[in-house]
């Protein structure tokens, strides 16, 4: 039943989302290459994304080393898409194996669940989401 359930996550396409990033993974056996849109994560140019992204691998250890995974990012910026690649990752690795979940959860929460912060809508009348015209009186 656990082989049948393994088999079966490594057919599943998981998803990350944080802010306006999606990203889309698929797992497959082999010897532990993260691929981005079609480049090795090794080639990202931001070190602090890079390892951002990178987490979940870092946390399991060597249990990473024996799957590839194939990332696909689109939408926000550099780090929110770091930040979903992290989540798809974990979310990868915790239906692999379960026991592996309790880890992510005592590093961050929101690698499995993800981060429910959105950005503020900006108001009418108003430069931005909270700021008021300035008055000199009072």
């Amino acid at each position: 039943m656990v082989q049948a359930a393994r088999a079966e996550a490594l057919r599943t396409v998981f998803v990350g989302k944080r802010k306006e990033a999606v990203a889309r993974l698929k797992v497959e056996r082999g010897s532990g290459k993260v691929v981005v849109n079609g480049t090795p994560i090794e080639l990202w140019g931001n070190w602090v994304a890079r390892e951002k992204a990178l987490v979940p691998i870092r946390i399991v250890g060597e249990a990473a080393g024996s799957y590839n995974f194939y990332l696909n990012v689109q939408g926000g910026g550099i780090l929110g898409q770091a930040d979903a690649i992290a989540i798809a990752i974990s979310r990868a690795l915790a239906a692999l194996n379960p026991e592996l979940r309790k880890s992510f959860e005592a590093y961050d929460y929101h690698l499995i669940s993800g981060d429910p912060r959105r950005t503020e809508p900006k108001k009418p009348n108003r430069r931005s989401a909270r700021r008021f015209k300035q008055k000199s009186y009072r």
